[in-house]
């Protein structure tokens, strides 16, 4: 009675934390084609003001790589109404902090600061959006830090090329096959008028979704976004037309060097559906299981009984027109890279011919509740997911929903999706090894 009793009360609060998760939000479009929405939550005097741009390392010329990452430091610089370097410091000065980021799909601002400066926080993105100085001196600033970046996140950094060495080998034709930072010589020689001709055919209020979450009134809060962003002049409709890439139906194999590591890796990358499909969902479940933790199949296989690695994963990243799932090991001792793929490849023919274990099943599902439950915690997480599940899936209300997706995912399912994409001739194998002084 008294183990009945506990389940009972656990299942109870699982249901209540999915309820109390509910994230109610109101959404209205501005002239210029603005999607705003808004998320009130007065439980602490906290508000967030957030621009995702539809923008990312995919897009603009193949010549001019990493245009979208650039523009995430550029238009930190200054507008019209804010000197050179001054955003950086209005944001703190007033209690409040800051960061952006860029995949290779979009670009994302936010602000986070005390409710009383919700005005302050969307006259910035206003401003950014409105008119930003965009001129020589802050594209040469900008090229440096850049630059630095590049140095110290990629090329001085141990596994620093894997995703430039799997978008390289997995993609032919997508601009997927591009690093998302781009090409240094490409920022080089680009001119002024290319950054100026960027700017406004991406970052136009048509192709941006304003969220604005925390300690707000909605009424308010509507009032003040027409104000400072209807003067946003409507740009024209941006017109994507990626190649498609041809199925992968034999196994590809590379080798990479990487100058700043010692121990080796194998990894193994499967082109799939994007993250918005069904089929992208199910890989999800299918990576928790391979590598989720430290009870995960994969991990207690390699790591704890045969000792063979330091580390195993296994990853479905996800990306608006194809996921990335990869397979990734590093090897214990003297274990080959061979042997870590077949312990691993091992696994997944058990998961294509056979059903996981309700017991497994299970596990998967109260991992997703409860990531669930923390993707919704906080208001920043809140706006992000908003803003993610407008711009990127299409579909707002995924917030609200995603949980029950993965809920509606079978034993059978999983494995018939396992069959579909994870076999060896849908696959790029890479060695990526240390280099040495003769190579």
């Amino acid at each position: 009675m008294k183990n009945y009793l506990m389940a009972l009360a656990s299942l109870l609060f699982i249901s209540q934390l999915a309820i109390a998760q509910k994230v109610e939000f109101e959404e209205f479009d501005l002239d210029n084609g603005l999607h705003v929405i808004m998320h009130k939550d007065n439980t602490a005097p906290v508000v967030i003001t957030s621009v995702m741009y539809d923008v990312g390392g995919k897009d603009g010329d193949r010549q001019r790589t990493g245009f979208a990452h650039f523009f995430e430091h550029l238009l930190f610089e200054g507008s019209e109404n804010i000197g050179r370097g001054e955003f950086m410091k209005i944001i703190p000065a007033n209690g409040g902090t800051f960061n952006a980021n860029t995949s290779q799909d979009r670009t994302y601002y936010y602000e986070i600061f005390p409710s009383n400066k919700l005005e302050l926080g969307l006259w910035l993105e206003s401003e950014r959006m409105l008119h930003p100085v965009i001129d020589q001196i802050g594209v040469d600033t900008q090229n440096e830090v850049v630059k630095e970046e590049k140095r110290q996140s990629y090329d001085n950094r141990p596994y620093g090329g894997l995703l430039k060495t799997i978008g390289e080998n997995l993609f032919d034709a997508h601009p997927y096959k591009d690093q998302n930072i781009g090409l240094m010589e490409h920022l080089d020689a680009a001119t002024l008028e290319e950054f100026n001709a960027f700017f406004h055919k991406y970052y136009v209020p048509n192709n941006a979704v304003l969220v604005v979450a925390g300690d707000i009134d909605y009424a308010k809060t509507k009032s003040m976004v027409t104000d400072y962003f209807s003067a946003v002049k409507k740009g024209p409709d941006v017109v994507r037309d990626f190649p498609m890439e041809t199925p992968i139906t034999e196994t590809k194999k590379a080798v990479e060097y990487d100058k700043n590591i010692q121990i080796p890796a194998i990894i193994a990358a499967y082109r799939l559906p994007g993250q918005s499909t069904r089929e992208a969902y199910v890989l999800d479940m299918i990576s928790s299981y391979l590598s989720g933790g430290k009870s995960s199949v994969l991990y207690k296989k390699l790591i704890d009984e045969k000792k063979e690695a330091l580390t195993v994963q296994a990853v479905n990243l996800g990306q608006v027109d194809y996921n990335i799932f990869a397979l990734f090991a590093l090897p214990l001792g003297d274990v080959s890279l061979e042997t870590l793929l077949a312990d691993m490849d091992e696994e997944i023919l058990k998961m294509q011919n056979e059903l996981i274990s309700e017991r497994d099943y299970e596990k998967l599902l109260n991992q997703f509740e409860n990531d669930f439950v923390n993707s919704n915690s906080s208001v920043a997480g809140i706006a992000s997911s908003l803003a993610t599940y407008y711009l990127l899936y299409g579909d707002v209300n995924i917030i609200n929903n995603q949980l029950d997706v993965y809920r509606s995912i079978t034993r059978e399912e999983i494995q018939s999706v396992a069959k579909k994409y994870l076999s060896p001739n849908q696959r790029v194998e890479i060695q990526y090894l240390p280099k040495t002084e003769d190579q």
